[in-house]
């Protein structure tokens, strides 16, 4: 069992959750307070090379490839490594598991700092991204641990405000530091917040200890399947077009290879006795289609995010520090959103019809980024930038929300990671795809700008400085990236269009009022008085 008080851990084990006077709003904060700060510090050391990544890929001598690498490097490992630290918070220490992750992520961080080439910095982003699946997952089981879906849209205003914070002031802190003492000094800076969280969370976030359970069985078949079923599909995103065709044997191989592991992925998962990714989880309609939204609402979240820093520093020719202060439209878009949503679905208990309307304003501000050039006005730019902020703050928390509704409190990690799970999939294919396509799209077009000039010469894979070029040649290759980032966002609206789909199908279900803990608490003492092993109780909810 798990619950979070400000009693001792001795006490809360002695008495039933259910039966427990109710937290205060402060001391749910103060719970909080260690996690929410690990937050910050694992979304600033995310975002604050956003800005700063043409140029860091430029001095490190990548190209296009590369960019796009760096940040699907890290949602690659983030991917994989989510629905492993779900399962770990169903069978171990939860408060443990979140300061490594914490630790592990600032690890790499430090890493990152250090490299000297293009690889390099990828392989330690795995690191970061490993760290930062943990806490991806970890944050949203210790939340649904204390507080009751009913009561929860209120803080998530919270973990929405985190992450407009550090969303917003980690590409203009990132701005700064790389024009003033230089890109590397991105890596370091967030060593002593995390210093800070550990020690924070350590003092704050009392969680009794879970019940110990025999024979636990890691799903070590199932984490490889995983780990290699994604990876393969990833690759393939990436160096397909490039390397070789879309259509070729080698695409075949890749295709199947990832394919074949995943069906044997779900074959080993159904056998499992401690699954890595339950297969039950599937059957249950909620889950199934807030899943399926979830895919899209990563392609929507990392895909702005990373291509709007190529938009501003290559088609508007604007610096790392204005490139962060130009993305601040879409940043209070999605804080406004997301905190007036949440405290209204405490109010009133009622969420569907807001993620209905975010999954429409995304959408549409999805299809508006479709229509973006070099030369688009600013004040346009920023309402479509709002636009798409205020839709993923109103569908990406609620979709956590709604799944933790309906899972069993002993499969809490584990559903809780698949949302988080599919949606760093969905982003990481997601930016592999438009990265590909944006590639391309300006090569032909830089390729096809000289020629009218009568230059010759092509459109290459190198990340261009636009001060060095000539103001004819920079005007091309300004108005190519404009069209091609244009061209990203508007492959990406019908995957908002299928976020609709989904999140309009879900049932209508009421939100519960009772937390994961008391939940767990109630079923192990009916358990205990009819005689059932607690690990099968509840089991048909």
């Amino acid at each position: 069992m798990s619950t979070t008080t400000s009693a001792p851990a001795s006490d809360v084990e002695h008495e039933p959750a259910s039966g427990a006077p109710a937290m205060t709003h402060g001391e749910v904060l103060e719970a909080l307070s260690g996690l929410l700060l690990g937050m910050l510090v694992a979304i600033l050391s995310s975002t604050v090379v956003s800005t700063s990544l043409p140029k860091i890929i430029g001095d490190l001598g990548g190209g296009q490839s590369a960019f796009t690498w760096v940040v699907t490097a890290t949602l690659l490992a983030t991917t994989v490594s989510t629905p492993i630290w779900g399962k770990f918070a169903d069978l171990f220490n939860r408060k443990l598991l979140l300061q490594t992750s914490l630790f592990v992520f600032v690890l790499g961080s430090a890493l990152a700092g250090f490299s000297q080439s293009s690889g390099q910095l990828i392989t330690f982003r795995v690191l970061q991204g490993l760290g930062a699946g943990g806490l991806t997952a970890l944050s949203q089981v210790v939340l649904a641990d204390i507080i009751s879906p009913r009561e929860r849209g209120r803080y998530m205003g919270y973990l929405g405000a985190v992450m407009a914070v550090g969303t917003v002031g980690g590409p203009l802190l990132g701005g700064v530091v790389t024009d003033g003492i230089g890109w590397r000094w991105n890596f370091f800076i967030g060593i002593p917040l995390a210093a800070v969280a550990i020690a924070v969370i350590q003092k704050t976030l009392h969680l009794a200890p879970r019940a110990r359970r025999e024979n636990v069985r890691i799903d070590y078949l199932g984490t490889a399947l995983i780990a290699g079923s994604v990876s393969l599909l990833l690759i393939w995103v990436t160096l397909a077009g490039d390397h070789f065709d879309w259509v070729s044997p080698t695409s075949a191989l890749m295709v199947g290879g990832s394919l074949l592991m995943g069906v044997l992925l779900v074959l080993v998962e159904r056998r499992a006795a401690e699954p890595v990714l339950p297969m039950s989880l599937f059957r249950n309609r909620t889950i199934a289609l807030a899943l399926v939204a979830s895919v899209a609402v990563g392609v929507a979240m990392f895909g702005t995010s990373v291509f709007l820093s190529q938009y501003m520093q290559l088609a508007r020719g604007k610096t790392p520090t204005v490139s962060g202060l130009l993305t601040i439209p879409m940043m209070v878009g999605l804080l406004v959103s997301s905190t007036i949503v949440g405290q209204l679905i405490s109010r009133t208990g009622i969420w569907k019809r807001y993620m209905v309307t975010g999954a429409v304003v995304l959408t549409v501000g999805l299809a508006l980024m479709g229509t973006v050039r070099y030369d688009t006005a600013w004040w346009e730019l920023a309402v479509f930038m709002a636009l798409v902020g205020m839709g993923i703050g109103m569908v990406m928390q609620n979709l956590v929300l709604v799944v933790q509704n309906v899972l069993p409190p002993r499969q809490m990690g584990s559903g809780s990671a698949s949302v988080a799970f599919f949606r760093s999939l969905g982003g990481a294919i997601g930016v592999s795809a438009m990265g590909a396509l944006l590639a391309h799209r300006v090569t032909a077009l830089v390729t096809e700008g000289l020629a009218a000039l009568g230059v010759q010469g092509n459109g290459s894979g190198a990340l261009p400085n636009l001060a060095t070029l000539p103001a004819p040649v920079r005007a091309v290759v300004e108005s190519a990236y404009g069209e091609g980032v244009g061209d990203v966002f508007l492959a990406a609206v019908p995957l908002g269009v299928i976020a609709l789909i989904a999140i309009a199908f879900l049932p209508n279900r009421p939100l519960g009022t009772q937390s994961a803990s008391e939940q767990l608490a109630e079923e192990e003492l009916a358990a205990a008085g009819m005689g059932v092993d607690p690990e099968h109780a509840g089991a048909g909810r």
